[in-house]
């Protein structure tokens, strides 16, 4: 149910994607969605979050660093929510372990955590620390 009334509800945020690089980006990340988290992974059959989103910008022709931490300091960092765009990087917790793609509408794309799969999820699900725009 909780998830229903997510998908359904509007939450602040763009669906535009914040550039040709950022939306090359998310297709290819959305092409994993279902491939398993492993730890250290970078693609392309498993990954883990920063795996994920390294690989996702390497298809889209662009190196980014390997680490969730790295990444954090790759672009221009967006505090408000609001501002993100689709395809722009999301930092989670104040030790930035982990990192997904902005999806829109709340959501993040990301490869969660061990015993879990490439997906959508909830924004609020997590500690948010800011948006990375590469």
């Amino acid at each position: 149910r909780a998830s229903r009334a997510s998908e359904r509800s509007v939450i602040s945020g763009s669906t535009k994607a914040a550039s040709g690089r950022a939306a090359a980006a998310f297709s290819a990340a959305q092409s994993k969605i279902g491939s398993p988290y492993v730890y250290g992974a970078s693609g392309p059959s498993s990954f883990d979050c920063s795996g994920l989103t390294s690989w996702a910008y390497a298809q889209a022709g662009v190196s980014i660093p390997r680490t969730s931490e790295a990444q954090a300091d790759a672009g221009t960092r967006i505090y408000s929510e609001s501002d993100l765009q689709v395809g722009d990087l999301v930092i989670f917790y104040g030790d930035f372990h982990h990192v997904g793609l902005y999806a829109g509408n709340g959501q993040v794309l990301h490869a969660p955590h061990t015993g879990a799969v490439v997906r959508y999820e909830a924004m609020s699900d997590m500690t948010f620390e800011f948006g990375v725009r590469i």
